[in-house]
């Protein structure tokens, strides 16, 4: 008897792990249905670099695709964060990271109040700006001109290259999304992208 109860119990687990499985996957791709980007793409712009009187500038920026807008047109605030990284090129060992900044953005839109806001941070300083309609504030949110990464005199004579990091988080999800579907990432995409390699120096 006690043999068979266990056999029994082992088979109500296994039947158990399998529903708990299927409903979870019915559960993901209702989610991709109600948040088809997390299941998108976005393109990095660029990057350019460009050295004018010893210091490095770097331009860039990130393409949201269709979805991932229509989700801000719904409300959902997004997070995106630019990690612009500077690397030495090495031959024979990994690329030297050499310094890097951080730049958080962070995009709300009230579909409601017809209210778009943004914010910028550099570790350092926040700056939140408000904007009459969505083309403006995402050019300014999500495109990075001229920025000034380091001082060429700063660096050793040699090859380097900027890598690009673009992350992007949902930052509020709707209470019931939240509630049923807890295992959906906040992380929507993260892209890498590198420019050109460039000389600094009597370089490479």
């Amino acid at each position: 008897m006690k043999i068979n109860f266990f056999k029994g119990d082992v088979k109500s687990k296994l039947i158990g792990r399998r529903c708990i499985f299927a409903f979870c996957s019915l559960l993901f791709w209702g989610c991709l249905l109600l948040f088809p980007s997390l299941a998108m793409s976005a393109e990095i712009i660029g990057p350019e670099t460009k050295i004018i009187n010893n210091e490095i500038y770097v331009t860039t920026g990130i393409i949201l695709d269709g979805n991932q807008l229509q989700d801000m047109k719904n409300g959902i605030v997004k997070e995106i964060t630019f990690h612009i990284d500077l690397f030495r090129v090495w031959n024979i060992w990994p690329d030297e990271f050499v310094l890097g900044k951080p730049i958080v953005k962070m995009l709300r839109v009230d579909p409601v109040k017809k209210e778009y806001v943004a914010t910028s941070s550099d570790g350092m300083t926040i700056t939140e700006k408000r904007f009459n309609e969505i083309d403006s504030l995402l050019k300014w949110t999500l495109n990075i001109k001229d920025l000034k990464l380091t001082n060429t005199r700063e660096l050793e004579p040699d090859s380097y290259f900027v890598r690009i990091t673009v992350e992007s988080r949902l930052r509020k999800l709707p209470p019931f999304i939240s509630y049923l579907f807890f295992f959906v990432p906040e992380k929507e995409f993260k892209k890498v992208k590198d420019s050109p390699k460039f000389s600094v120096g009597h370089g490479k």
